[in-house]
C-alpha cells in the first residue's frame, strides 16, 4: 500500500482509526472456545464490525506467537480477512543484525503480507535497511513510547542537548522517505508531539495509548496532525473488549463509530 492510498482512505472516511487486534485468548467471550477457532471467529467478527470506521488494523504478534503453530495459523487467517482497503500492521517490534532482519522482513512482508511492521532502532541502520528494501511497505520505528520505562533510555539527555528519542527520529528519518518510514509516538506523550513534528513534519505517526491507556485524542490531533493528517491512532482493548458477552461485536462497532465520529470533528 502506498502512502497516498492511505491518505485517500483517511480523507474519504474522515477517520484515522487503527484497531488493535491484541486478542488475548484468555479474554475471549465465554461462549467462544479458547483455541485457534475461537480467536479466528472473534477477530473476523471484530473486523466485520469495525471496518467501516477504521483505516487500519494492527496485529500484536505476541498474542499469536505465544500460542505456537495454532497462533500463527490464527494470525494468517485474521490477516487474510482484513479488506485490502485497510492498512495492515504487524506489531512485532523486531530489530537484529542485518541477515536476521532480512528474514524478519521476509516473514512479515512476504510470507504474511502485511503492509507494515514495527521495529526497534537500537541496533542501528544496518538492522533496519532490510525492511526498507521493500517498496510499498512501511517500517514503523519506535520513537517515543508511552510506557514508564521510556524514561530509562528514550528520554535521556545527550551531550548535545537532545533527548535520545529526538536523535533517533532525526537520524532514522534521513535513512528513507515518508513513503517508507513511520514512527511510533505514544499518546500519553501528546505534549511532546509539537516538538516531534518539527523533526519529522511529513511522516506518519502510529499513536498507541488512546483509550484504555488514557491518552487524549483531541491533544494527539492538535499537536500531531499535518497536512495529510499523518496519524494512525490505535485503540485496542477499548474496542475489541468493549464487551465480553455475545454482543462483543456490536459493542466494538459502537466504540469504533464513536472514535470515528470524534476524529471527523477533529479533522474539520
Amino acid at each position: 500500500m502506498t502512502k497516498q492510498f492511505l491518505v485517500d482512505q483517511i480523507k474519504s472516511k474522515h477517520s484515522f482509526l487503527c484497531v488493535g487486534l491484541d486478542t488475548d485468548i484468555e479474554k475471549l467471550p465465554s461462549h467462544l472456545p479458547k483455541n485457534k477457532e475461537g480467536v479466528i471467529e472473534f477477530n473476523k467478527a471484530i473486523i466485520d464490525a469495525t471496518a467501516p470506521y477504521c483505516v487500519s488494523y494492527k496485529i500484536n504478534t505476541a498474542f499469536y506467537e505465544s500460542q505456537g503453530i495454532a497462533g500463527w495459523e490464527a494470525m494468517e487467517a485474521t490477516l487474510a480477512h482484513i479488506p485490502s482497503t485497510h492498512f495492515t500492521i504487524a506489531d512485532a517490534k523486531r530489530g537484529d543484525i542485518g541477515n536476521t532482519s532480512a528474514q524478519y522482513a521476509k516473514t512479515f512482508f512476504e510470507i504474511l503480507p502485511f503492509d507494515a511492521i514495527t521495529v526497534a532502532p537500537y541496533m542501528g541502520k544496518d538492522s533496519i535497511d532490510p525492511f526498507l528494501a521493500y517498496s510499498n511497505k512501511f517500517t514503523i520505528v519506535l520513537g517515543l513510547t508511552s510506557n514508564t520505562g521510556s524514561a530509562n533510555f528514550e528520554q535521556q539527555k545527550l551531550s548535545n542537548g537532545q533527548f535520545l528519542y529526538e536523535s533517533v527520529l532525526e537520524q532514522v528519518a534521513s535513512w528513507s522517505s515518508p513513503e517508507q518510514l513511520m514512527f511510533v509516538v505514544g499518546a500519553t506523550k501528546a505534549e511532546d508531539l509539537e516538538g516531534i513534528r518539527k523533526i519529522i513534519p511529513n511522516h506518519f505517526l502510529l499513536v498507541p495509548g488512546v483509550g484504555a491507556q488514557g491518552g487524549s485524542l483531541e491533544d494527539v490531533t492538535k499537536y500531531g496532525k499535518n497536512n495529510d493528517i499523518g496519524l494512525l491512532v490505535n485503540a485496542s482493548r477499548a474496542i475489541i473488549f468493549a464487551s465480553n458477552g455475545k454482543d462483543f461485536a456490536e459493542k466494538a462497532h459502537l466504540q469504533a463509530e464513536q472514535y470515528a465520529t470524534e476524529m471527523k470533528s477533529l479533522m474539520s
